[in-house]
């Protein structure tokens, strides 16, 4: 968001001898960017840039409030001049009546004047000129000047033209057509809020434009001055869909402060009265169904000083937020601080309140130290989620795989089971995006069947899925998920993957066993932890899906030092014909139950029915005999003939 604003605006609010310059680089190290100051005349322009969360600085008294505040820390005096409004009392009349929808707009302030058009005074028409607003006439140009000075949008209706006493707020329907001030025609889409009159015409888009048929115009004699406080997300998805981008629009999405409403119902009454030889005809509406609540904030001295990385004095922190316009209390080194109306909407925490005094404190005082390392410093202290993720991806990509980026928001014919244990999305974007996804596997395959001219492919996702849970937001779960697309894909290349990755993570017990799921395949566990599934498709197809939420809970990088052995160990290999029901890795454990000699084995080669494995004997103490290593392949030999039936060959 940006404003345009003269300096000697400014200063109406602003009691301070610093020079525009000074302004211009206090305002830059802590609240907003001054992009330019440019010279007008004997004036100054501040072209000034202000983030999304702060609305309450799209004003000039909301500027006004920080440079005193900053200006005073850096050792200019400055002093904030707030408007001094007094309450109006209206006649009695019956004039107008406002029905208001509170899911709409939280507050409503009108009154309705006998007022004067005609040019505006020069100093408002230069102001406003100056901060890129058209002057148009003092009843428009008001409306404009009271949105500047205070940050909130008005608006007025030729109270003559609506030709009504009763204005209803509702939500509109999709299709009805409305004619913008600007001339402009618009169908709506359904769910933008609208005023219509007793013959339900809708007289104004609310929050965002006017309408042709209600604006004043050169006979206008009386107004409905109007000022409506909306919910911010009906603004912002009518001001996107119609393509009407108003500065009204732009300050209403961000959610304004409701209390400012009355204060600027009041200031336009002032202008009007004074620019337009107002009067006051109706009562003064105020319809506050949404009032807002009292927001209170506490943190500790200490909490702040240790997230800025200073000791700062609670005094000081004190002032600083008063100076802001957080009320506060000082007992026992802790800050009780009230939240402002018109910081309710990004003020929540303590490390926000810190925030806020470290910006006015001034970054540039902060010193430039690394922050103090913790006593137990180590390898888990600096070790996270995204650290292993980071590990796991560039593993993936050394090992000849693609990442790919999938949607989580899935088809029915891409989520593996019933629908009905799917988490549904309430108002998905296309017919096709219905569901979250609860596997990984079928995007990445789809993903496969979209290139088919690859002979080989290899691409890996780590995502998370989606898990429907019974009245309450679904469980989400980072998983892992690869395939290998190529002629004559082996299970055996994705297991050693999986293997070498888990090792690499530093986790020794992953387990194979016969898939769950009924096919070709294996299930994975660590421990007695299910891990997840490998599983071949067809001969070129084979993939795995692995739960990363279980490996990060035994992921660790610590290391034990094993000396290599003094002694030289003896490696023979054994063949043996076992039937097609008994697991390689059962055989694997029964040989290394023999005895504590068997320091390794491993399944080197298989051919038809008979598998070959390779045993390392070692005794870190001494050199085995040939007498040692007998005794043992005799037990081996023994038990694997009896256990398995299996014919040493």
């Amino acid at each position: 968001m940006n404003i345009k604003i003269l300096d000697s605006w400014l200063r109406d609010y602003l009691k301070t001898k610093a020079t525009p310059q000074k302004i211009e680089e206090v305002l830059s190290e802590t609240s907003v960017s001054v992009e330019r100051l440019e010279k007008y005349k004997d004036d100054f322009i501040y072209d000034i840039e202000v983030t999304t969360n702060r609305p309450d600085l799209m004003s000039v008294t909301g500027l006004a409030r920080e440079a005193s505040t900053v200006l005073n820390q850096r050792g200019v005096e400055a002093r904030f001049i707030p408007l001094k409004l007094q309450a109006e009392k209206g006649q009695k009349a019956d004039f107008i009546t406002i029905k208001n929808d509170p899911r709409l707009v939280n507050r409503i302030c009108a009154v309705v004047m006998d007022v004067r058009i005609k040019d505006s005074p020069n100093f408002i028409k230069e102001r406003l000129e100056n901060s890129g607003i058209r002057s148009l006439n003092n009843l428009i140009d008001i409306t404009n000047y009271v949105m500047r000075t205070l940050g909130h949008p008005s608006h007025i209706f030729d109270y003559d033209r609506l030709s009504t006493k009763l204005l209803i707020i509702r939500e509109a329907q999709k299709g009805e057509e409305i004619r913008t001030l600007d001339n402009k025609e618009h169908m709506l889409q359904g769910g933008e809020i609208v005023a219509v009159n007793d013959k339900n015409t809708i007289v104004d888009l609310l929050g965002i434009m006017g309408l042709e048929n209600s604006v004043v115009n050169g006979n206008t004699k009386r107004i409905l001055f109007f000022i409506d406080n909306n919910e911010k997300n009906h603004i912002r998805k009518a001001s996107m869909s119609l393509g009407i981008r108003t500065e009204a629009a732009v300050l209403n999405e961000k959610g304004l402060d409701s209390e400012l409403s009355y204060e600027a119902l009041l200031y336009g009454i002032k202008l009007y009265k004074e620019f337009a030889q107002g009067t006051v005809l109706s009562e003064i509406i105020d319809i506050y169904p949404n009032k807002l609540k009292e927001k209170t904030v506490t943190v500790s001295q200490e909490k702040i000083n240790k997230i800025i990385g200073v000791e700062i004095p609670a005094k000081k922190s004190s002032e600083i937020l008063k100076g802001l316009g957080f009320e506060n209390i000082v007992e026992n080194n802790i800050l009780k601080v009230n939240v402002p109306s018109f910081r309710s909407g990004d003020i929540e925490v303590g490390e926000d309140i810190a925030e806020e005094v470290a910006r006015i404190y001034g970054y540039g005082n902060i010193p430039q130290l690394l922050p103090p390392l913790p006593n137990n410093f180590g390898p888990k202290s600096y070790i996270n989620e995204f650290y292993w993720e980071k590990r796991a991806r560039k593993a993936m990509k050394y090992w000849g795989f693609t990442e790919c980026y999938t949607y989580s928001m899935v088809p029915g014919d891409l989520l593996e089971g019933p629908e009905e244990g799917a988490v549904e999305i309430e108002n998905p974007l296309s017919e096709e995006f219905v569901f979250m996804r609860r596997t990984l596997v079928p995007s990445l395959l789809k993903v496969a069947s979209e290139n088919k001219k690859r002979q080989e492919i290899k691409i890996f996702e780590l995502s998370k899925v989606y898990l429907k849970k019974e009245n309450r937001l679904p469980e989400e779960k980072l998983m892992l998920a690869g395939i290998i697309k190529k002629q004559n894909a082996s299970f055996y290349e994705i297991k050693g993957i999986v293997e070498q990755l888990i090792k690499d993570f530093g986790i020794s017990d992953l387990n194979f066993k016969e898939s769950e799921r009924g096919g070709l395949g294996s299930s994975l566990y660590i421990g007695k932890e299910y891990l997840g599934e490998i599983e071949v498709l067809n001969t070129d197809l084979v993939d795995f899906e692995i739960d990363f939420t279980i490996i990060l809970k035994y992921a660790n990088l610590k290391k034990t030092y094993k000396p290599i052995s003094k002694y030289p160990p003896v490696v023979e290999d054994i063949s043996l014909v076992a039937g097609n029901e008994v697991k390689t890795e059962n055989i694997i454990n029964e040989i290394k139950a023999q005895s504590v000699l068997v320091a390794d084995v491993y399944l080197f080669d298989q051919f038809e029915n008979s598998r070959s494995f390779r045993i390392t004997y070692l005794n870190p103490e001494k050199n085995l005999s040939s007498n040692e290593v007998s005794s043992v392949r005799k037990k081996i030999l023994t038990s694997l003939r009896e256990k398995f039936k299996a014919t040493i060959k």
